[in-house]
């Protein structure tokens, strides 16, 4: 061949590797919402999650690193291999990073691909501790309010008013196991008592005989160790057993949506104790992204869903801070960060644990909601060093 024709086809060669960056550069970065899209997760999570999402790229200017951002979104049916597929699949596919991840089996399934293929997971609605004290991972970071931070935000400051003693009824998973356990400790610690408790099994209809055993236990709380659509029923039965105010007893949630209250109402919820890191009303930063929220989605957003926005946030800047799609240098930016959390305190710590106080709120009677959505009133805190376990030297 020629020297001409050699260095016709060098020109070409140089063309096609040049096109070929290009593109690559030009390639968005994916986040995939993996969520509950039409079981009894979906309105603290599902659809809003993913619009929370969406709102942080937006905000973010819909670009990063020189490329676009797009948000993909699944439903992992609750099943833990059915989710962990999907993440495999994502990330396989070049999925930056995957976000929501309800219930305990799912999240640990899909915490563990990512550590396997080292992509970053943002955990922001399963909530028990083992995600930071156990299995923490440079590619992981924990968002949501953790049982240890749950059980402290409720049975620490109803304890210390008085709330002596407790009885649970408890669903019969890991969850609501490891929330009565935080909780007994916290108890016990405040010089509290805890009568009893019994245990339902996901997806029960019918709680009668287990707030028969409550109300008869003479237990000044009761400890509601469950989540979701068992919670919801089992305070729709609450209510019809005249238990839910005004009464010698107090109920008392841990991980409660705003979502649960707005399905239930207020003559049904008032009374209710529960801990939050996150109320749309609680100041001027959170009142602005839950008035641009209910624009889109006509509710208010859940903690999960707005900790979907926080998280994804801050993995945006951590990779324009990193420079890099690499996972590990951006987990290295995520701890090293400033966390922008609707303007509340908040920090990552060198595991991922996110931290920030949380406050323990009251369902407000019917006659005290002076708008819609009006449905919380602060009754007590528990700052972030009480509210979470301390760093597993592990992890740290």
């Amino acid at each position: 061949m020629s020297a001409r024709g050699v260095g016709r086809r060098a020109a070409l060669a140089g063309a096609a590797l040049l096109a070929g960056r290009a593109s690559a550069q030009q390639a968005p970065v994916r986040v995939g919402v993996l969520t509950d899209e039409s079981g009894p997760y979906a309105s603290s999570g599902g659809a809003g999650s993913v619009t929370a999402a969406r709102m942080a790229v937006q905000d973010f200017g819909g670009a990063v690193l020189g490329r676009p951002v797009e948000v993909i979104h699944a439903d992992t049916q609750n099943k833990p291999d059915v989710a962990g597929s999907i993440a495999r699949e994502w990330y396989d596919g070049g999925v930056a990073a995957i976000t929501d991840l309800p219930v305990t089996p799912v999240a640990a399934a899909v915490q563990q691909v990512a550590q396997e293929k080292l992509r970053t997971v943002l955990i922001t609605a399963a909530a028990v501790t083992e995600f930071t004290s156990k299995t923490c991972a440079p590619v992981s970071s924990h968002w949501a309010d953790d049982t240890h931070a749950l059980a402290a935000g409720t049975a620490k400051v109803l304890t210390e008013d008085g709330g002596k003693t407790w009885y649970f009824i408890t669903v019969n998973f890991s969850f609501g196991e490891a929330l009565q356990a935080e909780a007994a400790r916290v108890i016990e610690a405040g010089g509290g008592q805890v009568l009893g408790g019994t245990k339902f099994p996901i997806g029960n209809t019918d709680f009668s005989s287990q707030l028969v055993q409550a109300r008869t236990s003479g237990a000044e709380v009761i400890g509601l160790a469950s989540v979701g659509g068992d919670q919801v029923n089992l305070l729709k039965q609450a209510a019809e057993f005249g238990m839910q105010t005004g009464g010698p007893q107090t109920l008392a949630g841990f991980l409660v949506y705003l979502t649960d209250i707005h399905a239930l109402g207020l003559d049904v919820a008032q009374g209710l104790r529960f801990p939050t890191s996150f109320y749309w009303d609680q100041n001027p930063a959170a009142r602005a992204f839950g008035k641009r929220f209910m624009a889109e989605r006509r509710a208010m957003p859940t903690q999960n869903q707005a900790n979907v926005y926080a998280a994804t946030t801050h993995f945006l800047r951590a990779m324009a801070q990193a420079g890099t799609q690499d996972a590990l240098a951006i987990g290295r930016a995520m701890r090293a960060l400033p966390v922008s959390y609707f303007g509340v305190d908040t920090t990552m710590r060198a595991d991922g644990r996110v931290l920030h106080d949380l406050t323990l709120y009251r369902v407000k009677a019917p006659g005290e909601s002076k708008a819609a959505w009006d449905y919380l009133t602060p009754v007590g805190r528990v700052g972030a060093t009480e509210a979470f376990l301390a760093i597993n030297p592990a992890c740290g």
